[in-house]
């Protein structure tokens, strides 16, 4: 999966197409450096359509210009993953109605703070990808753990599982039941609990 379109418009869906089963837009929220990119790539390369606004630093206008990509995505059918740090119902209110237009389920993914972590993870970062440590505090300050009362269809806890994967388990608003629950396929790195 490409990170960097050569173009504003290359890469609108990269590696991912319709497939059967529920629309879903998934939504991804944490603190800079937390993992969702890592996660994002082996749990979603080839079945949904990355949207990020690491993608496109230099547009003019990058909330309306993730908006739009969402949109033409889930009305072309193809799920989506939005990999940004997401960390209000300021952000998840237009992707949710978003979702909710096209009929997708609305996913979020959520990356519990660690902040000495994501601080020392994003000091091993160079050039733009490396965040200003101010951004990540800025962020903190923001972050609210989703829940399914914003309007998500589901909410999933995203940990390291201390051997360079992940552990994905269901939550709720008094924690969820893992009985209704789809989460990412296992593998690459990604255990479901």
């Amino acid at each position: 999966m490409h990170q960097r379109p050569p173009d504003p418009d290359a890469g609108r869906h990269p590696g991912a197409g319709p497939r059967p089963g529920p629309l879903e837009l998934v939504v991804l929220v944490g603190l800079q450096a937390s993992g969702k990119s890592t996660f994002r790539a082996r749990a979603f390369t080839g079945t949904h359509a990355v949207v990020s606004k690491d993608l496109f630093r230099r547009a003019r206008h990058r909330q309306r210009r993730q908006m739009r990509l969402v949109e033409e995505a889930l009305g072309e059918g193809v799920p989506v993953v939005v990999d940004n740090t997401n960390p209000s119902p300021l952000e998840w209110a237009p992707l949710i109605a978003a979702g909710r237009a096209h009929g997708a389920r609305v996913l979020a993914y959520w990356f519990p703070p660690d902040v000495a972590g994501a601080l020392e993870r994003n000091a091993a970062r160079e050039g733009h990808e490396r965040v200003p440590d101010v951004g990540v505090y800025a962020t903190l300050k923001r972050l609210r753990r989703p829940r399914r009362a914003d309007g998500f269809d589901l909410v999933h806890e995203v940990t390291f599982d201390g051997h360079g994967g992940f552990l994905v388990r269901p939550l709720d608003d008094d924690e969820e039941s893992a009985r209704d629950v789809d989460p990412p396929r296992s593998g690459h790195g990604v255990t479901s609990l």
